[in-house]
Order: C-alpha cells, then structure tokens, then sequence
C-alpha cells in the first residue's frame, strides 16, 4: 500500500516539476570567438517562416561608437543552437548604432532601422550637428531581408522621414523591437520607437510606416520628458525606449529612466503613435538606467488572456535581471521571476511560435550575450499556462 500511495504521489508531483523546469541558456554573441572586441545592444525577432534572428551591434573596441557594424546570428531549432556571425550592414569607420527590428505580418518582410554617426565622433562629444547635410549629422537607415534573414538589402537613407531637422543632433531607433498593430484604427501601421537630443536632453516619439515599411512618418515628442535640473537648466527623465500594442489599438511606452526616480517611465497613444499623453512614473519597474524589453505575448483579440511581459534588471545597478507579467495591459505587474541574478544589462523578448518565452539579453558585465527559452509555466510558478487558443 506503501509503494502505491508514493507510486501516486509521484505521478502527481511529475507536471508540477515540468512546470518548473529551469530556463535554457545558450551562448549566442561571444566577442572573443565571434571576432570583435565588443558585441552589445541585443534585439530578436521570429520571422514569418520560425526562423529566430538575433542582432546586435560589432564593436571594435568597448565603447557606444567604436567602428560598430550591426551583426546577426540566426536560428532554425527555436534558439537550441545558432549559425554563424554575419555581419549585415557596414560603412567602413562609421558607427552603426541601435538595431531595431520588426517583421511585417503579411509579407514576413524583416525590417532593421539604426543609425550611423560620423567617423571618430560620439554622441557625447557635443559635435553632432543638426539638419540633414554635412559630415557632422546623425543619420537613420533601414535594411530588409525577405528571406528571414538569409541576405539583406542595401541600406536606404530615411532620416529626413524620421529625425526633426532643427534643434536634434543625436537619435537612437529603440534599441530592440518595433512593432506593427493589429487592432483598431491603424491595423497594420509598423512603429519605431526613437529618442531625440542633444545628448542628455532627450525626448521619446515614434517613427511610422503605412505602407510596409516604403515611406515614414514621425509623430510629436511626448510631453514631460524634461524636468528642471538640480543645478539649473534641464535634464531628460527619459532615453532609450520600447512599446507595446494595447488590446484597444492604443501604444503604451515603455522607457529607460534617465533622470528622476529609478523607475521605467511610460505614456499613452490613441491616435497611431502621433501624439503622446504626458509621461509617467511606472512604480513597480525599478529601472537602474539600462534598456528594457515589454513585449506582447498574448492578445484578447485571440480569445486569449491579456499577457505582456517585461524584463529588465532590478536593482540600483545592472544585475538581478527580472522578467515580469501584466495580465491589465500594463497597469500593474504582479508577477515576476528572476531569469539571471548577477550581472544582467540589455535585454530583449520574444515568443516561439509553440508558445516559448524567448530573451537575448546581455551578461558578464556586457561581455557576452545569451539566449534564454522558458515558458510560461515556469515565469508563474504553474499558476498560469497556455492554451490552444493562446498559441
């Protein structure tokens, strides 16, 4: 009688364990093997076809603009293993800054934006120029890939699209992730988050396309995203910056704090990204000064739970890398779980069609990025899991 009540027993406590199963971790940007000084600032995306595309930017030496190239690795398996380094786009002593991605729904067209600053010149310096022309400017790009990620397309030029030609002399698309909507008025529109300066006085908007990615547009700079500083003058309460689709059709931010209390900032669009309510403190997320990742992972419009989750460190500085989940479009976030706590710095989600939790984010003191597979499962303990219908 003994050997069948623990026979049960077992037999019972075998799901709670595969619920709990630990994430898998694998490497994917190595600098050492992958032959740069320094790979950093991660952005991942599924393709149409299930193909995983994780970027990042090739640095030359371990510094924001050192020659940076954007570089990708793929994956066919669902991110278990990654191909070889590719590098994408290139132009020669330029640094090519801040890969964010998105992949058009209908067409599976996979679109990266980023930047390029001049040759030997930082966002720092102070000698970023304003305006479209010269050799001093900042400039915005796209490459597509219509082969999940196999070959890329020139760079094309889209800065007078997208970067306000008086007073911004640095912008930054993201990093991470932009998306394209799926509910309500502007179904179908794709969206960039961007910062603006000069550096240190930053404002959040977004860049937009209605026709696939061919043309954008760039909507206002959300309000109160400068305070009065300490010492006089101004600062940014807000820098790098992710948002997300609310089930509504209406785009929440999701920003890196920059000056102000250590928490995420966020607003609010209900007009497609054009306009932005004034920004806000988000309580719960605490935020060390380091990009963040929220990303959808199901949608009422499914017949599904509402599910967004975050991930970020929390902490006053960058470890104790968190991921969080929403189940009231971002109200709240009363779930959380840490995925790695020790250093833990850029971090960036997303979902394999089965329904895994997939993020590439940033370790060993930025020193080397890897790809972590968990489930939903194990983010809420068993508490909450996937259906059919939410697949």
């Amino acid at each position: 009688m003994m050997g069948i009540r623990i026979g049960l027993l077992l037999l019972l406590l075998a799901p709670i364990a595969a619920l709990a199963a630990d994430p898998e971790i694998v490497n994917v940007f190595v600098p050492k093997t992958d032959g740069f000084k320094s790979i950093r600032i991660p952005s991942v995306v599924v393709t149409k076809k299930g193909t995983v595309l994780a970027l990042a930017e090739g640095r030359a030496a371990d510094a924001d603009q050192a020659k940076n190239k954007i570089v990708l690795k793929r994956s066919v398996d669902g991110g278990k293993t990654w191909g070889k380094i590719a590098v994408i786009a290139e132009d020669g002593n330029k640094a090519l800054n801040n890969p964010c991605t998105v992949v058009e729904r209908e067409s599976g067209l996979v679109l990266v934006m980023y930047q390029s600053y001049p040759a030997g010149v930082g966002e720092r310096s102070g000698k970023i120029q304003t305006g479209y022309d010269g050799d001093l400017i900042v400039r915005n790009w796209v490459i597509t890939s219509d082969d999940d990620g196999a070959t890329w397309s020139k760079p094309r030029d889209v800065t007078k699209e997208t970067k306000r030609e008086k007073k911004v002399t640095t912008v930054a698309s993201g990093p991470g992730l932009g998306i394209q909507l799926r509910n309500g008025k502007y179904a179908g529109r794709l969206l960039i988050p961007f910062n603006e300066g000069p550096f240190g006085l930053w404002n959040i908007y977004a860049a937009y396309s209605d026709d696939k990615g061919k043309t954008w547009k760039m909507g206002e700079v959300a309000p109160g995203g400068l305070i009065n500083a300490p010492k006089g003058g101004q600062t940014s309460t807000v820098n790098e910056a992710q948002f997300v689709e609310l089930k509504d059709g209406s785009i929440q931010f999701n920003v890196r704090r920059w000056a102000g209390k250590a928490v995420r900032k966020t607003c609010v669009s209900e007009d497609g990204g054009v306009t932005w309510s004034k920004v806000e403190d988000v309580p719960e997320l605490r935020d060390p000064g380091c990009m963040g990742s929220v990303f959808r992972l199901t949608d009422p419009a499914d017949g599904a739970k509402s599910r967004i989750l975050y991930s970020g460190p929390q902490s006053n500085k960058r470890e104790n890398g968190t991921v969080f989940l929403s189940h009231d479009e971002g109200k709240t976030w009363p779930v959380s779980r840490v995925l790695c706590k020790d250093s833990f710095a850029y971090s960036c989600l997303t979902v394999l069609p089965d329904g895994t939790i997939g993020c590439l984010y940033e370790i060993d003191n930025a020193g080397r990025i890897v790809f972590a597979r968990f489930t939903l499962d194990w983010l809420t303990e068993g508490k909450d899991r996937l259906e059919k219908k939410d697949k």
